[in-house]
């Protein structure tokens, strides 16, 4: 019985190890050598050298600071948020309405990345349509993306992935009985207390699973910021996968830029394990 078991699973535990396992183990040997992508003969093991370098890197810390600012912001607050809120309103709507809101939503989810990323620049570039709309309503206007250019990417992040959050939310409350919320109705409890005691509690694990797999996939982000912004100005939006790419494939630093890429990978670990143990825990 156990061979058998084994051998039912050993084509996936395969592919895992090739395609998964394998890459990340290589990707650890890398970050401990001085690995460079031209000018060099031999690689040399170089051990926690270029850790050390990127904690004493001001660059570095700059891009770790914008990276949780950008995953607070657009995927912990604005797409759970925006998501949620979605969800609710949806349910109490009618068919049409649901039906064009899910639709425009879902549009801007399933656009490719660059294209998100020229749409959401054209919006608020200095002669952009932002600009354009306060200018008509004779108020003052701003090159957003060189003023505040993390918040701007922020907001396309956002603009892009609530459609995730929001389908998550819809199949989680539609699983919520209807005799506990028309009971709590009954007892007189408001929107905002049916919310806080009924709602949130029942789709606790709902929102830990949507949490993980957004910020999994926030921290990820390269094309959209770097189609808006590629990282500027003076790194203002440069989060980590953006000073990776540049360690590693502009100054050629495979090495240290692969070090930074394994970090990025234990801050996606340490969300998970957060989120894991939220799942684990009994409503």
């Amino acid at each position: 019985m156990k061979l058998t078991r084994f051998l039912t699973l050993s084509p996936a535990v395969v592919l895992l190890l090739l395609f998964l396992a394998g890459p990340i183990a290589y990707c650890a040997y890398i970050a401990f050598t001085d690995l460079q992508l031209t000018g060099q003969a031999k690689e040399s093991f170089v051990g926690f050298e270029n850790f050390r370098t990127a904690f004493q890197d001001n660059a570095f810390l700059n891009a770790v600071w914008l990276t949780l600012v950008f995953t607070v912001v657009s995927a912990l607050i604005g797409q759970n948020t925006l998501g949620l809120a979605l969800a609710s309103l949806m349910r109490r709507a009618s068919k049409p309405v649901r039906t064009l809101t899910g639709g425009i939503v879902i549009a801007a989810w399933v656009l490719p990345e660059v294209v998100a990323g020229f749409l959401l620049y054209a919006f608020f570039r200095r002669e952009g349509t932002l600009n354009a709309l306060l200018d008509w309503l004779h108020l003052p206007t701003q090159n957003w993306l060189f003023t505040l250019p993390i918040l701007a990417v922020s907001f396309a992040n956002v603009w892009r992935g609530t459609a995730f959050s929001m389908l998550v939310y819809s199949a989680a409350l539609n699983d919520i009985p209807k005799e506990i919320t028309e009971a709590a109705e009954v007892d007189g409890a408001g929107g905002w207390r049916r919310l806080w005691h009924i709602t949130l509690p029942m789709i606790r694990r709902s929102i830990a699973t949507n949490l993980m797999l957004i910020t999994l996939q926030t921290l990820s982000v390269f094309g959209l910021i770097w189609v808006m912004t590629r990282g500027g100005p003076s790194g203002k939006s440069q989060t980590l996968p953006l000073f990776m790419y540049e360690e590693a494939f502009q100054k050629s630093m495979i090495g240290y830029g692969t070090a930074v890429a394994l970090l990025l990978l234990v801050v996606g670990a340490l969300f998970s394990l957060v989120y894991l143990r939220l799942l684990r825990t009994e409503v």
